[in-house]
């Protein structure tokens, strides 16, 4: 036979002197076969390089065993964590991920969505983007998804996120804690779940101490290197700038600490600052970061368990599919002190 040639399982099954019902067994798993002749069949799948036609076994089964993982942005290291906790949770399963970045564009966002349908994916992971149509999408299609991090308004059940309420209150109370009062924040995309839940965390943290939140002290905009930079420039040109910054993410951290080296700001001298997201150059800046670390890696692997079980409900099964939230950790270093 050519060398590009297919192999079919009638070529297996000669090379290994089996029947294709022995073949097809082996590989579905659907009636038990010998040991010795499970390997002659594993070495001759083997030798010819040979691979079962995955469509084709899809259209006998009604499965594919592939989801699909929508991210708004692989360049933002959240993501490609969550992405390998789901991966790991799906090799186990038996399962195949299509990862699809929709750069933050929610008209990508549904292309993708619409591609992985005709795909034929048993279920999304969803991260969704500003603007998002995801959740108006799957309602319509009944399909099965699992909102991950970013969660829609109309969302009731089937999200996996960190407390990001619980992740601002406790940012901020650590700088209130060290005394300081003129506490600043750059909060985002309040679009977005997590930058509104964590500034409502916030929000909570000061009327809980009687600390005012002033307006030139509350920065929204997207969540992008340049508004970081943009940001921090404003907050660093205020007549009475503030002692201490929250950053809501750490894309908007990076444009936060270049802000701070053109301005020649000292840190934590004359700012602390603490951010979200914790990876491990986060210890190797000087200063080292203070940040709020959110369990990435917990919440892909959940949120895949949780999907696998959507996939699997049955039509009369009533129960709710619950919404999950993961604790988030203060990893206290040294860009924050007391204020001068």
């Amino acid at each position: 036979m050519p060398e590009h040639a297919k192999y079919t399982m009638r070529d297996v099954a000669r090379l290994a002197g089996v029947s294709t019902s022995t073949v097809s067994a082996v590989l579905n798993g659907t009636v038990p076969v010998s040991p010795a002749r499970k390997k002659r069949v594993m070495e001759a799948m083997a030798a010819l390089d040979y691979h079962p036609d995955a469509i084709a076994r899809s259209l006998k089964t009604g499965k594919t065993n592939v989801i699909g993982i929508v991210v708004p942005d692989i360049t933002n290291a959240f993501y490609p964590e969550v992405v390998r906790g789901a991966e790991a949770a799906a090799q186990r399963a038996g399962y195949s991920v299509l990862l699809c970045d929709s750069n933050e564009d929610p008209q990508i966002e549904a292309q993708h969505l619409a591609a992985l349908f005709s795909r034929r994916v048993e279920g999304v992971l969803m991260a969704c983007c500003a603007n998002s149509t995801a959740y108006d999408t799957m309602i319509r299609r009944r399909f099965p998804m699992v909102f991950v991090d970013r969660l829609p308004a109309a969302a009731s059940e089937g999200t996996v996120s960190s407390d990001n309420i619980g992740a601002g209150y406790q940012a901020a109370k650590h700088l209130i804690g060290l005394g300081h009062k003129r506490i600043a924040m750059v909060a985002g995309h309040l679009g977005l779940s997590p930058h509104r839940d964590r500034l409502e965390g916030f929000r909570k943290a000061m009327q809980e101490s009687h600390l005012p939140i002033l307006d030139e002290y509350l920065l929204c905009d997207d969540v992008q290197i340049e508004n970081g930079v943009d940001a921090g420039h404003r907050l660093l040109s205020l007549p009475t700038p503030p002692t201490a910054l929250m950053v809501s993410n750490n894309k908007l951290m990076l444009g936060i600490l270049q802000a701070l080296d053109e301005k020649n700001i000292r840190v934590p001298e004359q700012l602390s600052v603490i951010g979200f997201d914790d990876y491990i150059w986060n210890r190797y800046f000087s200063p080292s970061l203070t940040a709020v670390a959110q369990s990435t890696h917990e919440m892909g692997q959940q949120a895949f368990d949780l999907l696998i079980r959507i996939i699997n409900r049955q039509p009369d099964d009533k129960q709710a599919v619950k919404n999950i939230r993961l604790s988030t950790e203060l990893r206290v270093r040294n860009s924050t002190a007391s204020p001068d």
